[in-house]
This record gives C-alpha cells, sequence and structure tokens, in this order.
C-alpha cells in the first residue's frame, strides 16, 4: 500500500482578478476551492493514475471538514487524525502577477501525534511513505527525521519532500528517493545551483549525506535523478507553463506510481518528468493519456562522471 502523510493540510482558495490595486475594493472574476496538501496532492494523482493510496494527516474544524468532504468525494482512501482548531486557509490570487497568503497553522496536540504514530505501526516492507510538505510551527522541525527513525526496522520505502532544516535533519535516516527543485538544493548546500551539472554535483553530495535517490527538478530545463550507480539528465522540449500548483507533486507520483509498477528507476525517472510537465502545462493534474503523448518528447541521457 502506498500511505501519504500530510501535516499541515490546508483548503487552498483560488481568486483571480484582472488587476489588483492595493487600498481599495478589487473585484474577483474567477474562484474555487480545493483541498490543499503536498501529500494529498500525490495522492490525487495516483487515483487519476489508476493506483490506490491512504492519505494521512491532520484536519480539524469547518476547514478539516471539507478537505474530509473533497477526499471522499474523489473516492480516496484516508485515515485523517481530527483535531481541535481549524485546518488552515490558503490564499492563491492571480491578476498580473501571482500572491499567495499561507494561513495560519493549527496546533497538533500530543495525543494526536501519538495517534499518528500508532498507524505508522502498521506499515511493512510493502508500504510506501511519502513524507510530503511543510511542518507545523507546533511540531520539531525533527519530525521527518523521527517518522523515518520509526520506520527503520520494518523497511519502509519513504519519498520526502520537503525543504531546509527538514530536510537536511532527515538525510542522514535514509529516505528511499527526495525531490527538492534546484533552489531547494542549493539552499541545502547553501549555493546557488544553475545548470543540471550543478544539480547532479550536489545530488550526488545529497547521496553523501544519505538519501539513496535523488531528483532535482529544474524547471524549463528539466531534470536530473542521481543514485549511488547513476546519473541521468532529463531535457523537455521549450513550453509555457499554465499552471504553477502540484507539479512538483506530479512528479514524486509518477515515479512512484512506475516504481511500485516496475522497479526501473530510470524509465520511472522519464514518467515522472512527464507527469510533472503535464501538469504545468494543464488547468489540472496529469493524466495517462497526457503523460503518454508527452513521454516521446523526453530526451533522457545517462551523465557519466567525466560529464559533470
Amino acid at each position: 500500500m502506498i500511505y501519504t502523510l500530510t501535516l499541515n493540510p490546508s483548503i487552498d482558495y483560488h481568486i483571480r482578478l484582472l488587476d489588483f490595486t492595493e487600498g481599495t475594493i478589487n473585484q474577483v472574476q474567477n474562484e474555487w476551492k480545493v483541498e490543499g496538501g503536498k501529500g494529498i496532492n500525490v495522492s490525487k494523482v495516483l487515483k487519476n493514475l489508476g493506483m490506490e493510496s491512504m492519505i494521512l494527516g491532520f484536519v480539524g474544524g469547518f476547514t478539516g471538514d471539507f478537505i474530509r468532504g473533497q477526499i471522499n468525494q474523489q473516492g480516496i482512501a484516508h485515515q485523517l487524525i481530527q483535531i481541535a482548531e481549524d485546518s488552515r486557509i490558503n490564499m492563491k490570487l492571480k491578476s498580473s502577477v501571482e500572491t499567495e497568503i499561507t494561513g495560519v497553522s493549527p496546533r497538533i496536540s500530543e495525543p494526536a501525534l501519538h495517534e499518528l504514530f500508532e498507524q505508522l505501526e502498521k506499515l511493512t516492507d510493502e508500504d510506501f511513505l511519502v513524507l510530503a510538505g511543510s511542518v507545523p510551527d507546533c511540531l520539531p522541525t525533527d519530525i521527518y527525521q523521527r517518522i523515518i527513525q520509526h520506520l527503520q526496522t520494518r523497511r519502509v520505502r519513504i519519498f520526502l519532500d520537503t525543504k531546509g532544516q527538514a530536510l537536511r535533519n532527515s538525510l542522514s535516516q535514509h529516505p528511499f528517493l527526495i525531490k527538492p527543485n534546484h533552489h531547494e538544493l542549493g539552499e541545502l548546500f547553501g549555493v546557488k545551483i544553475t545548470s543540471p551539472q550543478d544539480a547532479i554535483i550536489y545530488g550526488r553530495k545529497a547521496i553523501q549525506l544519505g538519501a539513496e535517490n535523488v531528483i532535482v527538478s529544474m524547471a524549463g530545463e528539466g531534470a536530473v535523478f542521481v543514485n549511488s550507480q547513476q546519473a541521468f539528465l532529463a531535457q523537455i522540449p521549450p513550453s509555457e507553463p499554465v499552471n504553477s500548483i502540484g507539479a512538483g507533486d506530479s512528479m514524486v507520483a509518477g515515479f512512484l506510481f512506475y516504481y511500485v509498477k516496475t522497479g526501473q528507476v530510470a524509465k520511472a525517472f522519464q514518467y515522472a518528468v512527464a507527469a510533472g510537465s503535464t501538469t504545468a502545462l494543464s488547468k489540472g493534474f496529469c493524466t495517462p493519456e497526457k503523460i503518454q503523448q508527452f513521454l516521446p518528447r523526453i530526451i533522457i541521457t545517462e551523465i557519466t562522471e567525466k560529464g559533470c
């Protein structure tokens, strides 16, 4: 079974207007609300691809009811833990420029956190766990590290998609896959990554710190994949993205989907890039049809040590 954990789910409230002027009334042209959170997004993409998963996390209040209801409507299994405070609302304003306002995270009590660890006790070496997204301020920044440590004897394969201190703390626990973008990987090592060659060099440094596999998304320059034996560069055709939401989550879901079916990392990487790219080029998440159409347009090159 695939499990996805979102510690900080949200309602994402999208509003679109022709222009935004501070200090006056602005008329909204269009609005919509969706359940948000990186792990939840991974489960939604997996559902699109025909693969079942189980959503874990914390929700509370009327906003939590909305999140749970939307997940139920899509037929995705979940074991969301009820907390006392309202789940957050994030506002995503789209006009001449795109602005995001992130809501306040609810507090997660010790009993609720204990309940999550009890859920994780049921995982086995046949399971995958996706740890994705930000860590609420009320939880320690090493919470992902603690979760991975807790599951080590069960040999659960961990997909980790986070950044900053939460990522740094977790590398020593040998997650199966991490997926930083080039900005997040650069932040990890205090450098600026400007090319796929840089991404391969610092991806290998992340391997040395404990990650087993690394995917680095490079926006318009494609992506790189690195593990201890291989490095691949994925080049994509020039295109103008129309959707900035969920492309990275789609990459995680795409890799997971193909890897679970075949165990092939190179082909899973190519599928992941196709999933992320088609989400970026669509108004919604990727679909199997769009991925299959895009796959032949991705050029995968194996990079040798001399190639760096």
